[in-house]
């Protein structure tokens, strides 16, 4: 997706920039108080950074925000895919954020967002996570043999990216599989969704790193990653089930776990109550549910 192609009203457009850095043309929006510690959020796959348009007006306030759209999704291009896996993806990102010129205190991910801020974790001392809805369990049985050889053939296919964009590029498409998340958004919310899955150069990032996406090495080192961890779970995700979040808590070291009411894209559902429970944790490393 050319960013150029962006809608006049696309989330925060202004404060987006091109950042050239190793194999990646990132498309990243720099946002918040600027003396403020840094925290970057990082968004899950087949998505960009639009889907935290609601949850930075909470934080901004109070931190400087990096925002980078994800190798091969939205704005961000890439010259080389066979970075657009989780440890090239960690180790690009931490590139990415010297080049800012910022140490970021906290990695706020969504889904396998998540996943790649505990990878950070594991190379840098000191960083704090919070993980919403985080994708942190593999496929079971023939699945975790299939998806990646499926994955892999599908990004192989030439046009693929064009086929995917024209079967699932209608907003009745698009609403029908975010539904199919447990979540509901705003006719907003949907047509944002709706300009990504028509841009088949999206849709080809995003089977790129289902290709690549290969979480064992990680999950084995769960018990070693002494970072601080909150994990944000919606109670009705139909994509990450609560209980893997629950129990990701049970192996990381220092985790805690708080359930909320919401599917897999809570945090642009609920934005007011999801940013305010990552404000206090991040504040004072306690967290309580949101009032009732």
């Amino acid at each position: 997706m050319d960013v150029t192609s962006l809608p006049s009203d696309w989330p925060f457009r202004e404060a987006g920039s091109r950042v050239l850095q190793g194999a990646h043309r990132w498309w990243v929006c720099d946002i918040g108080a600027k003396d403020a510690p840094s925290v970057l959020l990082l968004h899950g796959l087949g998505a960009s950074g639009h889907s935290f348009r609601n949850l930075i007006p909470v934080l901004a306030p109070h931190y400087r925000l990096i925002i980078p759209d994800l190798p091969g999704h939205g704005g961000t291009k890439t010259a080389n895919r066979t970075r657009i896996a989780l440890g090239p993806i960690a180790q690009d990102l931490s590139q990415l954020c010297h080049v800012f010129g910022v140490e970021p205190i906290a990695v706020v991910g969504h889904s396998a967002g998540a996943a790649i801020a505990l990878e950070m974790a594991t190379r840098t001392s000191d960083l704090k996570v919070v993980g919403i809805n985080a994708a942190l369990e593999h496929f079971d049985g023939a699945a975790s043999l299939l998806f990646p050889v499926l994955a892999q053939g599908l990004a192989a296919l030439p046009f693929a990216g064009q086929l995917f964009s024209k079967l699932w590029g209608s907003q009745r498409k698009v609403r029908q599989l975010l539904e199919g998340t447990g979540s509901t958004l705003d006719d907003a919310g949907v047509a944002q969704y709706v300009h990504l899955v028509q841009s088949s150069a999206h849709i080809k990032g995003a089977l790129d790193m289902m290709a690549q996406w290969r979480l064992d090495p990680l999950l084995a080192r769960l018990e070693t990653i002494d970072a601080k961890v909150l994990l944000i779970a919606g109670s009705g995700d139909l994509v990450v089930p609560a209980q893997i979040s629950r129990s990701a808590a049970r192996r990381l070291p220092n985790a805690q776990v708080i359930e909320v009411t919401g599917g897999h894209l809570v945090h642009e559902e609920t934005s007011s109550d999801i940013g305010t429970i990552i404000l206090q944790w991040l504040q004072t490393e306690t967290v309580s549910p949101p009032a009732r």
